[in-house]
This record gives structure tokens, sequence and C-alpha cells, in this order.
């Protein structure tokens, strides 16, 4: 379930920050005055990028490719697993209220798995998944010592 999207870091001689983007969602733009706090707000900038999308139900590109000099962002487990379900959600060409019914729940209840702030425990997010023909898978990585 790992997502990770690449971001090209740039030191800026006139703003003195280092800047980042990112090219699979050109939405993402930020800076900070050190590597490390441009990477933080990379992932932030990514969350609600990616939040906003969903929101607005528009398409989310697979990330690509990380070119040389790209630092990759992974997105938090929760918000990988909604993205998960909305990818999976977007495929099936169904409305919410059939996705309620898949789910034997209430359309509210299938609006909140959907929505990306709200806080949906990892068994519902599976559920979702399941009746749509997925399944949720996890993974692990060991992290850099040295993050930025």
């Amino acid at each position: 379930m790992a997502i990770a999207y690449p971001m090209w870091l740039a030191w800026s001689k006139e703003d003195h920050a280092y800047h980042v983007r990112c090219r699979d969602l050109p939405e993402v733009l930020t800076a900070g005055s050190t590597k490390a706090e441009a990477l933080e707000k990379a992932a932030d900038a990514l969350e609600v990028a990616l939040a906003g999308r969903i929101e607005d139900e528009e398409d989310i590109p697979a990330p690509s490719r990380p070119r040389k000099r790209e630092h990759l962002i992974s997105l938090p487990a929760q918000l990988a697993a909604k993205l998960a379900v909305y990818r999976a959600w977007r495929a099936a060409g169904i409305s919410k209220v059939a996705l309620a019914k898949k789910l034997g729940i209430a359309e509210g209840a299938a609006r909140r798995i959907l929505n990306p702030r709200y806080g949906t425990k990892l068994d519902r997010l599976e559920a979702a998944l399941a009746a749509l023909g997925h399944r949720l898978v996890i993974d692990s990585r060991p992290m850099k010592r040295d993050a930025a």
C-alpha cells in the first residue's frame, strides 16, 4: 500500500528557500528554508492536494517513477487506504448510494468512508474495498536515518 509521489527540490537564491514541486500533481507547490522543512511541507501539500481531489471527485494520477534527484514523499497510511477505496469506487462507476447498498450501510456512512478528512476505521475500509472487488495490502519499509 506504499504510495509515494516523486518531488523535485531546488534551491532558490532569490528566495533563500528550497522550492518543491510534484510533476504528477501540479497543485503541489511549496517551499522551506531547509531541505527538511521543504520536504515536510511537501508532505502536507501532497495530503491537501489529494484530499481536495477526492472531495472534488477528480482523477488522481498514479505516482510516476522517480527521476534523479527527486525525493519520494509517502502518504500516511489512513490517506493511502482512503485513496485505494476512492480509486476502486471510481473504477466501479457506481454512485455513493450504490456503494452504501453494497455495504449494507446508510448513504451518509458511505460518504464518510470516501471523505479523506474523516477517520474511518481500517475494517470499514477493508470492507468497502472487498465490496468493490479489491483488497487492502499493507507494507512496511525501513526508514532512512537521514530523512532529508
